[in-house]
C-alpha cells in the first residue's frame, strides 16, 4: 500500500473516530474537546487564559507529547532533546518514513496516542488537513516568518524545514557530472542510476509528482527513458544513497540533499548538482493531530519548532530553514535553486496514481 492510500484510508478512519469521541463528549480533563475556532476547550486552562484580557497566561507544562517524525534522525534527536530541556515534558518519539508514519497511524486507528505528527512530504499533509484530522494553531509563534507557500494559511500545518532533490553522484565515479534530468537518460549513465521508491520516500513522491504537475502528461517521458536506461527503483532515501556512497552505482537521481551534505561533510565522496531546468523543494510539515491528548504540550512543541533555537538546530543539519529570517548553513540556499512551478492541489489528488504507475513501471 502506498503512503497516499495509506494517507487516503487513515483519513476515512480517524474522521469516524473523531466523531465518535465528539458524540461521547470527550472534553475530558486528559483529552481536551475542539471548540468551534478549532481551539482546545475543557480543563486545560485555556478558557480562563482567554478571559485574563489584561495579560498573557503562562501555561505550565508537564506530562508527555507523543511525535511521529520523519527525520531526519539526528536532527529529530536534538530538537526532541532540546524541546525536553526547556518544558520539562517527556517527548515520546517513533522515526520513520512518511509511509510508514502514516500506516502506524492507521494501525493505531482503534486508539489514536500521537499528538504532532512531522512529515516529508506536504502533499500528504494538505491531504490530511482536507479529511479533517489536524487541529488549527493559529497563535504559534514565528509563524508569521514561514516560507507562505510551504505551510497553511489557517494554522493547520506548518513546514519547519524543507530539502530540495537533486542528482547526488560519486566524485569518484563520475568525472563529468550530469547537468539536467534528461541526461540521466542518455546511454552514457546506464545502469549507474539509483531513485527511491515513492511508495517509501515522500520526498521522492513530492519530486515525481513535482514534476508531473509542471511538465504535464509529457513528463511521464523522463522516467520510460529512466526505465530504458535502467534506472534502478531502490528503497527509501538512504538505501538508494548508499550504494552510491560505496561506488556499487555513480548517480541518485531526486536525492535528498541535506542527506548529500551531511554524508559529504563526513568525508563521503558525494556531491550535488540542482539541474538548471528546475528541481522541486520538499517541505517538512509539522501539524496537531485533533485527536491529540495532550494539546498544549503538541502546541509548545509546534512553538518551538519554529523557534530561534530550533532553527538554528534546522540550519546546522544542512536543511532549508522554514524561517526566512534564518540562514542556511554549509549549502546552496533557496535563492540559489531553480525550481519548478509545481501545483501542489495536483500533486496531492494525484499521488496515489503517481506513486502506483511509477511503481508499476520500475518493478
Amino acid at each position: 500500500m502506498t503512503s497516499t492510500q495509506n494517507k487516503k484510508r487513515l483519513g476515512s478512519i480517524l474522521l469516524t473516530t473523531i466523531l465518535g469521541l465528539t458524540l461521547a463528549g470527550c472534553g475530558s480533563a486528559n483529552t481536551p474537546a475542539a471548540g468551534k475556532d478549532g481551539e482546545a476547550t475543557g480543563n486545560t486552562g485555556n478558557s480562563a487564559a482567554k478571559a485574563e484580557t489584561s495579560a498573557p497566561v503562562e501555561k505550565t507544562l508537564s506530562g508527555k507529547l507523543v511525535v511521529y517524525s520523519a527525520g531526519p534522525e539526528g536532527l529529530a534527536n536534538k530538537i526532541k532533546e532540546g524541546f525536553e530541556a526547556k518544558t520539562g515534558v517527556t517527548v515520546e518519539m517513533f522515526q520513520g518514513t512518511t509511509g510508514k508514519i502514516l500506516a502506524r497511524m492507521e494501525a493505531e486507528q482503534s486508539n489514536p496516542v500521537v499528538d504532532v505528527v512531522v512529515l516529508a512530504s506536504l502533499p500528504s499533509m494538505q491531504g490530511m488537513k482536507n479529511d479533517g484530522l489536524l487541529l488549527p494553531y493559529k497563535e504559534a509563534v514565528h509563524a508569521d516568518k514561514l516560507v507562505s507557500e510551504w505551510s497553511d494559511a489557517d494554522g493547520s500545518y506548518f513546514s519547519y524545514s524543507a530539502s530540495a532533490l537533486g542528482i547526488v553522484y560519486n566524485t569518484k565515479k563520475v568525472t563529468t557530472p550530469p547537468t539536467s534530468w534528461a541526461d540521466l537518460g542518455k546511454p552514457e549513465w546506464k545502469g549507474l542510476v539509483n531513485i527511491p521508491d515513492p511508495s517509501l520516500s515522500g520526498s521522492a513522491l513530492d519530486f515525481m509528482t513535482g514534476y508531473l504537475s509542471a511538465k504535464g502528461e509529457g513528463g511521464w517521458d523522463l522516467f520510460k527513458q529512466y526505465k530504458a536506461n535502467e534506472v534502478a527503483m531502490a528503497g527509501a532515501n538512504q538505501e538508494a544513497l548508499d550504494p552510491v556512497i560505496t561506488g556499487a552505482k555513480s548517480v541518485v537521481a531526486a536525492g535528498v540533499d541535506y542527506m548529500a551534505y551531511n554524508a559529504k561533510a563526513a568525508g563521503e565522496p558525494l556531491d550535488i548538482v540542482y539541474p538548471a531546468e528546475g528541481t522541486v523543494i520538499s517541505p517538512r510539515p509539522a501539524a496537531i493531530i485533533k485527536t491529540s491528548p495532550n494539546v498544549d504540550n503538541a502546541k509548545a512543541f509546534i512553538d518551538y519548532l519554529l523557534s530561534d533555537e530550533a532553527q538554528g538546530l534546522v540550519a546546522k543539519a544542512y536543511l532549508l530553514p522554514g524561517r526566512t529570517d534564518v540562514t542556511p548553513e554549509g549549502r546552496a540556499s533557496l535563492d540559489e535553486i531553480t525550481t519548478f512551478d509545481v501545483k501542489w492541489d495536483w500533486m496531492n489528488e494525484h499521488g496515489d496514481e503517481v506513486s502506483t504507475t511509477f511503481t508499476t513501471m520500475f518493478k
